[in-house]
């Protein structure tokens, strides 16, 4: 036989598996509707552990794996085209559904706004992309941003989520796991990182840098070509501008935006020295209550999931269950919580189907803990 007779058995057996998976999801359909009339959940876990057990036994030890991976898949499906049969609403679905129908149609103009730092800080240039007239409150840590929003000081809270040479910031996706919060926008802003002194200091002079970790981070191949140069970390690029500014000091240097030079009457001594040119970092516009905009097309949502084999496969075969492209997963340790991890889902989905309620609410039955933050859109 050559390899078009293989290819034409495989066709034979695609075509008898297809009828089969067919037939049983027709069947799936039928023990939905015996659920719903005995109002049960559509999870069985005792049932799916045994059939798994039953299958990897029949497959025999060579297919045994592979037979597993392939059934909780189906399990997946079956489950999640019961769930979409069976329509079953949450408080969770409600909420979304209600704020997509009572959100204002535009994305407020002006507001009250929280940012980390102080004036010429790049959550203030994310901010004015945000709004047309922000009326911006600074406060000395980004844990105070997410209280001054929980506690209804601000209506809204910029914060920096991620830097596309640098990576995650991850005191701040620490932070949202202690926080109550929803995301409403998030936008890109270019990060040009400068290094500035006082008027006519020279480079030659420079004995210390201050900046931020993150710009650290971002321009460590110019600072290592500085030797003998102190590297000191502090909270915010700008707020290491004023540092130097009001420091009297001629060895100091800060690593900041370029706004920081005038706004603090600086020199600079050398200008955009982070290591990609296309240095970009993500801000995220956060609020107490829950806001989806039209247009949104990417969801946030943070899961603790079971400490076992095969709880992220899935949730992940859930995505691709529904067609939904998975933008970014990030995991972080529980605090107090030995092995257990909290993870981090960015979604491009359309908030407006059916499929995207539905999964919403399937998504809080198959983890620990689930939290929902928002559905938005981002500026470019």
């Amino acid at each position: 036989m050559n390899l078009d007779d293989y290819r034409q058995q495989i066709d034979r057996a695609d075509d008898a598996l297809l009828r089969a998976f067919c037939d049983r999801m027709d069947i799936a359909a039928k023990i939905a509707a015996c659920k719903k009339e005995q109002d049960l959940p559509v999870l069985d876990s005792a049932r799916e552990r045994q059939k798994l057990k039953t299958i990897a036994e029949k497959a025999g030890p060579e297919m045994e794996d592979y037979a597993t991976v392939l059934y909780a898949l189906l399990f997946e499906l079956s489950r999640a085209y019961q769930g979409h049969l069976l329509d079953k609403t949450t408080e969770l679905t409600r909420q979304i559904t209600a704020a997509i129908e009572e959100t204002p149609r535009l994305f407020p103009p002006k507001a009250q706004v929280a940012c980390q730092g102080v004036e010429g800080a790049y959550s203030q240039a994310a901010c004015e992309r945000l709004f047309r007239m922000p009326s911006i409150s600074y406060f000395s840590s980004f844990d105070a941003v997410f209280s001054a929003i929980e506690m209804g000081f601000c209506q809204y809270g910029v914060i920096p989520l991620e830097n596309s040479s640098a990576g995650s910031v991850k005191m701040v996706y620490d932070l949202m796991i202690r926080h109550n919060f929803h995301i409403t926008r998030s936008v890109r802003i270019k990060v040009d990182h400068n290094l500035v002194a006082r008027k006519g200091v020279k480079l030659g002079d420079i004995k210390e840098i201050v900046s931020h970790e993150q710009a650290i981070s971002q321009c460590s191949a110019f600072l290592e070509g500085l030797k003998g140069v102190k590297i000191t970390r502090c909270a915010n690029t700008a707020a290491a501008a004023k540092m130097v500014a009001e420091s009297g000091r001629t060895d100091l240097a800060a690593l900041c935006s370029r706004n920081c030079i005038e706004l603090y009457d600086l020199d600079c001594l050398a200008e955009a020295v982070q290591n990609q040119r296309n240095n970009y970092t993500r801000f995220i516009c956060i609020s107490r209550n829950l806001e989806i905009y039209p247009g949104a097309d990417r969801t946030s949502l943070m899961m603790v999931l079971p400490h076992k084999a095969g709880s992220l496969y899935k949730v992940l075969a859930r995505f691709y269950a529904q067609n939904i492209n998975l933008i970014k997963l990030e995991s972080r340790p529980m605090p107090d919580r030995d092995f257990e991890f909290m993870f981090y889902f960015d979604l491009e989905t359309s908030v407006y189907s059916p499929e995207f309620i539905q999964l919403m609410g399937e998504l809080q039955t198959i983890s620990e803990e689930f939290k929902y933050l928002g559905s938005y859109s981002e500026v470019v």
